[in-house]
């Protein structure tokens, strides 16, 4: 999703695999863009999973994180903007409460549930086989 607030702007979906950086609008509004188009919104599934780094001090300090941290895209029903963070630590900020600068990989995007893995499997038929306690 893009936040409403950056809806008159072009925008486009986020690609697996590509980095992105949080950028403040004309609007006052902080979305993703891609290094080499500042001025386009890039829009992320809520439930993609990113590695955001480059979190200035104050909000490490204010949030309980590291520089390099891993997260996944929320939606914020509370406040003005809508874009945010979930940290793997609980705790949930929008995009705008991130600011300027912080470097955002996209890690994984949200879709159908993927094929197991045979070890995968495997693990799963004996783990249902084992007798019950």
């Amino acid at each position: 999703m893009c936040d409403y607030s950056l809806e008159m702007y072009e925008s486009r979906p986020a690609r697996e695999g590509e980095v992105y950086v949080t950028t403040q609008f004309p609007s006052g509004s902080i979305g993703l863009t891609a290094p080499e188009s500042a001025a386009t919104a890039i829009c992320l599934a809520c439930g993609s999973r990113l590695l955001l780094e480059n979190l200035a001090l104050e909000t490490q300090k204010t949030l309980g994180v590291k520089e390099t941290e891993e997260a996944t895209f929320i939606y914020c029903d509370e406040g003005l903007y809508h874009d945010g963070i979930a940290f793997d630590n609980g705790v949930r900020a929008t995009l705008c409460r991130l600011g300027p600068g912080v470097m955002v990989s996209l890690k994984d995007l949200p879709g159908p549930a993927r094929k197991p893995e045979p070890k995968e499997m495997e693990a799963e038929i004996d783990k249902a086989l084992e007798p019950a306690e």
